[in-house]
C-alpha cells in the first residue's frame, strides 16, 4: 500500500515538472491570473457608486415623539399592548389609543411622515443633485487609484523581472490580490475602499508584467506569440465580461461582501496552481542583460503602441465609474442594471480579442489597431444619445470590439518591436505596455469625473472620443518598422531563437527572406 502511494506521489510529481516545460500550461496560469484580477477590476464597478450613495444618504434614525415613554408610575386607567409587528408599545386610554418607542428603538420617516410622497426611494431614483455630481469626483479617485498606484509600481517590477525571472513576482501578485480581495468584502468606509483598491494596483502590477513576460519568452515565434497572447487578453475579456454583472446581481440580491469572498477563495486556487507548477521559491534569472527602461521609452515605435493602448482602454476607464451616475439619474437604473450595463461590451471585448489575436497577423497589426482606434471614438460619441438602458447595447458593444482589436494587436507589437530593435528580454517592455493600461485607467476615472461634474456626461463622451478618432492615424507608422543596425547582425544568425517575420497589408502571409529584409532596410 505505502508503495502504491509513493508511486502516486511520484507520477504527481513528475506530471508538475513536465507541466513546468508545457507552454499551454504557462498561458493557462496567465490566462486564470488576468481573468481573477480584471474580475476584481470590475466587479466593483456597479457597487461602489451605489455603495457610496446609500452609506451617506442613509435616511437618519428619529425618535417617535407621539408619547413619553412609559414609566413605572403610570396610571392605572392606562392599558398597555406590545406589537411585535413594528416593535412598538400601544396605550389605550377610554377608547383612544397613542403610540410610544420601545426603548432603545427606533422608527424611521415613512410616506406619510414626509408628506405623502409616494414616489421611487431616494436610492433607486435619486434626483441629479449637488451630492451626486460631488459622488462622480469621488467615485472616480477611488476607481483611478489602482490604476494610480499601479503605474507607480511597474518601472519597478519590469527591471526585478529581468534580475530573478517571472515567476516570484507571479506568485507575490497572487498574495496581494488575495489580501485586497478580503479587504473590500469587509470595507465599510471610503477609505478602506480606497485602500484596498490601491493595493490591488500592486498585485496587478506583478501579475501583468511578469505574466506577459513569461509568454513573450516561451512564445518566441511572432504569430503563435500573438494567438498566445489573443488566448491570455481572453482571460482579461472574461473578467471584464463576468465581473460588472456578478458584482451587480450579487450586491443586489445577496449584499456586497459575496461576491468578493467568492473571488478570495478563486483566488486561493489560483495561488496554489502556480505554487505546485511555477515553483515561485526559485530565482530564475534571464541569461541576457535586457534595455534600459529609459532607453525603450525613447523608441517612438514602443511610444506609439504604447499611446493605442492607453487612449482605447481611456475610453472605458471614463464609463466605467461617470456611466452608472449618468444612468441612476436621467434612467432611474436599478443595482443590478449598473453592472449589466457594461455586459455588451465585455461580451464583444471577448470576441475581439479571440479573433484578432488570429486575424491581425494576416490584415497587419497595424491596420487592425488604425480601425480599432477610429471604431472606439465613433462608438464612444455615440453612448450620450441612449435614452434607456437598451439604448446602451449598440455602443457599449462597438466600444469592446474595437478596444479588444487594440489590445490584441499592440501586446504583440510590443515584443516584436523588442525582437526587431532591442535584446530580446520582455520584462521592460511589457511594463511599458501596462504602464500605457494603467495611464489610461488613472487619468480616464479621475479627470472623467472631473470633467463630467463641470460640463456633463455628454462633453465627457465627446472629448475622449475625438481624441482616439485624432491618434488613430498614428498607427500608420508601425506598417513596417525598421530594424536597429545592431540588431541585424543577430537576425541574420539563422541559428537565431527569434524569428521575426515582416507583415504588410499587400501580403500579410509572405515570410520574407532574412536577405531581402536587409535590402529593404539599407534601401530606407
Amino acid at each position: 500500500m505505502g508503495g502504491f502511494e509513493t508511486l502516486r506521489e511520484f507520477s504527481l510529481f513528475r506530471c508538475l515538472r513536465e507541466g513546468r516545460q508545457s507552454r499551454k500550461l504557462i498561458l493557462l496560469i496567465v490566462f486564470i491570473a488576468l481573468l481573477l484580477d480584471n474580475m476584481l477590476l470590475t466587479v466593483v464597478v456597479p457597487i461602489i457608486p451605489s455603495y457610496i450613495y446609500t452609506t451617506e444618504h442613509k435616511a437618519p434614525p428619529v425618535r417617535n415623539q407621539t408619547a413619553s415613554p412609559l414609566t413605572p408610575g403610570a396610571p392605572s386607567n392606562f392599558h398597555t399592548i406590545f406589537s411585535y409587528y413594528d416593535n412598538s408599545t400601544r396605550l389605550t386610554e377610554n377608547g383612544s389609543e397613542v403610540t410610544t418607542q420601545r426603548p432603545g428603538a427606533y422608527t424611521y420617516p415613512t410616506t406619510e411622515s414626509l408628506g405623502g410622497n409616494t414616489t421611487k426611494p431616494e436610492s433607486d431614483c435619486p434626483k441629479k443633485d449637488k451630492d451626486l455630481l460631488n459622488e462622480n469626483v469621488q467615485v472616480g479617485l477611488l476607481f483611478a487609484s489602482k490604476a494610480t498606484v499601479q503605474l507607480m509600481t511597474n518601472p519597478f517590477i519590469g527591471p526585478l523581472t529581468n534580475r530573478i525571472g517571472y515567476q516570484i513576482p507571479m506568485f507575490a501578485g497572487f498574495c496581494i490580490m488575495f489580501i485586497s480581495t478580503i479587504m473590500f468584502a469587509f470595507s465599510k468606509s471610503y477609505t478602506l475602499l480606497f485602500l484596498a483598491r490601491s493595493l490591488q494596483g500592486i498585485g496587478s502590477s506583478c501579475s501583468s508584467v511578469a505574466g506577459m513576460g513569461m509568454l513573450a519568452s516561451v512564445y518566441t515565434d511572432d504569430e503563435e506569440r500573438g494567438n498566445a497572447m489573443g488566448i491570455a487578453l481572453g482571460g482579461l475579456a472574461m473578467g471584464v465580461l463576468v465581473g460588472p454583472p456578478f458584482g451587480s446581481v450579487m450586491y443586489e440580491f445577496v449584499g456586497k461582501t459575496a461576491p468578493f469572498l467568492i473571488l478570495a477563495v478563486l483566488t486561493l486556487l489560483d495561488g496554489a496552481l502556480q505554487l505546485f507548477v511555477l515553483q515561485p521559491s526559485k530565482a530564475e534569472p534571464e541569461s541576457q542583460k535586457g534595455t534600459p527602461l529609459l532607453k525603450l521609452l525613447k523608441d517612438p515605435y514602443i511610444l506609439i503602441a504604447a499611446g493605442s493602448i492607453c487612449f482605447a482602454n481611456m475610453a472605458i476607464a471614463m464609463l466605467e465609474p461617470a456611466l452608472p451616475i449618468w444612468m441612476m439619474e436621467t434612467m432611474c437604473s436599478r443595482k443590478w442594471q449598473l453592472g449589466v450595463a457594461f455586459l455588451p461590451a465585455s461580451i464583444s471585448y471577448l470576441i475581439g480579442t479571440n479573433i484578432f489575436g488570429i486575424l491581425a497577423h494576416k490584415m497587419g497589426r497595424w491596420l487592425c489597431s488604425l480601425i480599432g482606434m477610429l471604431l472606439v471614438g465613433i462608438s464612444i460619441l455615440c453612448v450620450p444619445f441612449a435614452k434607456n438602458i437598451y439604448g446602451l447595447i449598440v455602443p457599449n458593444f462597438g466600444v469592446g470590439f474595437a478596444i479588444g482589436m487594440v489590445d490584441s494587436s499592440m501586446m504583440p507589437i510590443m515584443g516584436y518591436l523588442v525582437d526587431l530593435r532591442h535584446v530580446s528580454v520582455y520584462g521592460s517592455v511589457y511594463a511599458i505596455a501596462d504602464v500605457a493600461f494603467c495611464m489610461g485607467f488613472a487619468l480616464g476615472p479621475s479627470a472623467g469625473g472631473a470633467i463630467a461634474k463641470s460640463i456633463g456626461f455628454p462633453w465627457l463622451m465627446t472629448i475622449i472620443g475625438i481624441v482616439d478618432i485624432l491618434f488613430a492615424p498614428l498607427c500608420f507608422f508601425l506598417r513596417s518598422p525598421p530594424a536597429k543596425e545592431e540588431k541585424m547582425a543577430i537576425l541574420m544568425d539563422h541559428n537565431c531563437p527569434v524569428k521575426t517575420r515582416m507583415y504588410t497589408t499587400q501580403d500579410s502571409m509572405q515570410h520574407y527572406q532574412m536577405g531581402e529584409e536587409e535590402e529593404s532596410e539599407s534601401d530606407e
